[in-house]
């Protein structure tokens, strides 16, 4: 009796393990089964409505690509909770302008609708934030305007003005949203470092080597005071580098291949993408 009842407490752990492993595995299935309706789900003329009229880039698009497009916009808006702050009215809209451009860094990547968090934040205008550093045993609070920000492993924070900006303008190099979103793909890694989980493992050192390199080179700029087609934020950090890039790549692909041919091609292998060969680029 003493053997079968040390046995049974040696089993429990395994047993629990095996429960556990055994939901996870239903869940994803459940999951992987509801996405793959929503993927075929038609999206509501509503809805493309507002993308054909509200976001330019995806009529710049390839017809595979908008379907792609769509099909994750009805996944995303399924698993992400989108909350207005200060009184703001969240409408189709904002749903639909905010998951296109989310998206669309989603567009050929193998990933899983950005994990590990829900909930989106939106302002109606900049809002203000406080952050608080230590130095010793001094605690400085200070505050700032912001247009978004990504908290490691919590929500998104985005001001609407600047998301329907960056919806409307898709040649300005700048997007809130894409930038933010950037950062989620980053901390896939568990670290928001500049080093997004990468297709192959083959690419890992090209990219450590062509990033480093030109990361030392925007730094140099931006103590210089030099002008670049990369907003000089990117040389704040290699986190910021892989966001500010990211929405040159996808708004200014023109420009960001002729001054960094090396950066641009490690961007077309990290999103499986070249928007080089989308419509009614003429950027100059």
């Amino acid at each position: 009796m003493r053997q079968i009842l040390i046995y049974c407490l040696l089993s429990l752990p395994i047993m629990i393990m095996l429960g556990w492993f055994y939901f996870d595995k239903r869940k994803l299935k459940r999951k992987e089964a509801r996405r793959a309706v929503l993927n075929a789900k038609p999206l509501a003329p509503e809805y493309l409505q507002i993308l054909k009229t509200q976001y330019p880039l995806y009529s710049r698009l390839p017809e595979e690509l908008q379907r792609k497009l769509v099909s994750h916009i009805q996944v995303f808006l399924d698993e992400k909770d989108i909350i207005g702050r200060g009184e703001f009215d969240v409408t189709d809209t904002v749903r639909v302008l905010i998951a296109a451009q989310a998206c669309t860094l989603l567009l050929n990547r193998p990933g899983n609708y950005y994990p590990g968090f829900r909930t989106i934040l939106v302002y109606p205008d900049t809002y203000v934030a406080s952050s608080t550093q230590h130095d010793g045993l001094l605690q400085v609070t200070s505050t700032s305007t912001r247009a978004g920000e990504s908290w490691h492993r919590g929500p998104i924070v985005l001001a609407w003005e600047h998301v329907l900006q960056g919806a409307l303008d898709s040649r300005d190099g700048h997007n809130v949203v894409m930038h933010e979103f950037a950062h989620k793909l980053d901390e896939e890694n568990a670290a928001m470092d500049g080093l997004p989980l990468l297709p192959t493992a083959e690419q890992y050192q090209q990219w450590s080597q062509v990033l480093s390199a030109e990361f030392a080179v925007q730094q140099r700029k931006l103590a210089n005071g030099d002008d670049d087609v990369i907003d000089s934020y990117g040389a704040t950090s290699p986190a910021e580098f892989f966001a500010v890039v990211t929405e040159t790549f996808f708004e200014k692909p023109q420009q960001l291949q002729r001054h960094h041919p090396k950066l641009y091609e490690q961007f077309k292998q990290c999103y499986l993408l070249n928007p080089l060969e989308w419509r009614e680029l003429n950027q100059s």
